[in-house]
């Protein structure tokens, strides 16, 4: 009788775990996608407090076309000099959902951080004329728990090429 319950416990263990993994990988996607999406509605109103609460300190920030980014306090002193200087003008990033993956990052079975990564389209306003799709460019981020709360520590852009080039 012993050996029947313990097979049957065994049978269980085995049977649970897989499931309760795909639950917490399920979690962690719509956690990451929602603090992305958080982000990213800063970033589109250029309110950069809201921007730099998601980056660890150390963040590092690799841009194909501009070049490498050490530091948030560098990364928000750019983006207001650059992409939220200009008066009148007004860059809005956009994700393609389709192509947007999360992938846990584990160390010995838990979970440090997770990367997100797709494409995404930026459509530019400019002097009060109509918005227009101007770019399209790939993106990787890895966000890490840090301290119970899950910030960009990396992030990776890539790809830009002019919307006229983007693959439908």
């Amino acid at each position: 009788m012993f050996q029947i319950n313990l097979l049957v416990a065994s049978l269980l263990l085995v049977l649970v775990k897989p499931a309760a993994a795909q639950q917490d990988a399920k979690a962690l996607d719509s956690l990451i996608r929602h603090k992305d999406s958080l982000f990213w509605k800063a970033y589109n109103n250029c309110d950069l407090p809201g921007m730099n609460q998601f980056f660890t300190t150390d963040l590092e920030f690799y841009h194909d076309k501009g070049g490498i980014t050490l530091g948030n306090e560098n990364l928000i002193a750019n983006t207001k000099k650059g992409l939220c200087g200009t008066p009148g003008y007004h860059l809005r990033r956009e994700a393609i959902a389709e192509t947007v993956k999360v992938f846990p990052m584990q160390s010995n079975g838990k979970v440090y951080g997770a990367l997100i990564s797709g494409e995404h389209l930026f459509y530019i306003t400019d002097k009060g004329q109509p918005e227009y799709l101007d770019g399209h460019a790939s993106f990787t981020q890895l966000w890490v728990l840090r301290d119970g709360d899950w910030k960009m520590s990396r992030i990776l852009s890539y790809d830009h090429k002019p919307a006229s080039e983007r693959k439908k």
